[in-house]
């Protein structure tokens, strides 16, 4: 399994050693975006490089992740337990969550 604390650090080196943004929040999130706009286009376009875009997606979230002191690994195993958890029901052809 992969962990994803050490990516974070390791990302976050890279653009220390690189000297890329590691301090304007704002920017990190329209990069970020910019990248999963990139990979939408790759897919639409049919393009041979979408992995490599959302590689780009998940790089750039590490390393937003890793500046915000945010454990991601942790974050999203409780996510996914806490949708594992959620209840949903179809209504007219659209998924609806259920309240819990």
């Amino acid at each position: 399994m992969i962990d994803l604390r050490q990516l974070q650090k390791r990302v976050y080196q890279n653009k220390v050693t690189k000297g890329f943004n590691i301090t304007d929040i704002h920017m990190e999130f329209c990069y970020t975006y910019g990248e999963l706009s990139e990979a939408f286009h790759a897919y639409a376009k049919k393009k041979d490089d979408l992995g490599e875009e959302l590689a780009d997606v998940a790089i750039y979230l590490l390393g937003l992740a890793e500046i915000l002191d945010i454990d991601l690994e942790k974050e999203i195993l409780a996510k996914i337990d806490k949708n594992e958890k959620r209840h949903y029901v179809q209504k007219d052809g659209i998924t609806v969550k259920l309240e819990n």
